[in-house]
């Protein structure tokens, strides 16, 4: 999908256009020449608009940085959504976490590179509440998927905020390694190698 999809999804309409382009200009320099690196006039020379223009959408560069990593959240939550809607059991549960995981990063390398590059910025940065609410926010609702009725309670041996990290975590190293280039085939070719290993780590703890 391009990067205009998820854009498109995350700030519709035309009213929105122009914050679309200049998140778009922010994306490209912020993964081409890194976050610290690219300045507001890079990114309004980028977009081909005024530094009165992002400032007044975004606040400063922190909030670029931060509503790109946000709009990437919110495009895997609602991905991840889609595949537990889907799912039945317990082990269809752990199957949807990974495949929405490595699908996503698969279908949007530009944004998970960023993702990965922009996490510390902004757990670090003045967005570090609004980042951790959307995580507690995220993992309750995963938990509570799993305590359904029907579903099994096999996760409710671990805190609500190690389940994401037991479950993607060797999904996450290994996305990790094939947008860096360090492995050539794509997540999503491994992706129920990847499930399957996350749940057996499950059973196995």
């Amino acid at each position: 999908m391009p990067v205009t999809d998820l854009l498109e999804r995350s700030y519709p309409g035309r009213r929105a256009e122009l914050k679309r382009d200049i998140l778009r200009a922010a994306l490209g320099c912020f993964n081409s020449n890194g976050i610290e690196a690219t300045t507001i006039e890079m990114i309004r020379l980028a977009c081909d608009t005024s530094v009165g223009a992002i400032y007044h959408h975004f606040g400063n560069k922190e909030g670029l940085v931060a509503a790109l990593f946000f709009a990437a959240m919110s495009d895997q939550a609602s991905l991840r959504l889609r595949y537990f809607e889907e799912a039945e059991t317990t082990k269809d549960g752990v199957n949807a976490l990974v495949f929405s995981y490595v699908d996503w990063v698969d279908s949007q390398p530009e944004w998970a590179r960023y993702q990965f590059n922009a996490g510390f910025a902004v757990s670090n940065g003045p967005h570090k509440e609004e980042l951790a609410e959307r995580n507690r926010l995220r993992n309750q609702q995963v938990q509570e998927w799993f305590l359904r009725p029907g579903v099994g309670e096999l996760l409710t041996r671990f805190p609500d905020e190690l389940v994401p990290s037991l479950i993607i975590g060797a999904s996450e190293s290994y996305c990790r390694a094939w947008l860096s280039g360090r492995v050539k085939q794509s997540p999503s070719a491994h992706r129920q190698v990847l499930a399957d290993a996350a749940w057996r780590s499950l059973n196995d703890v």
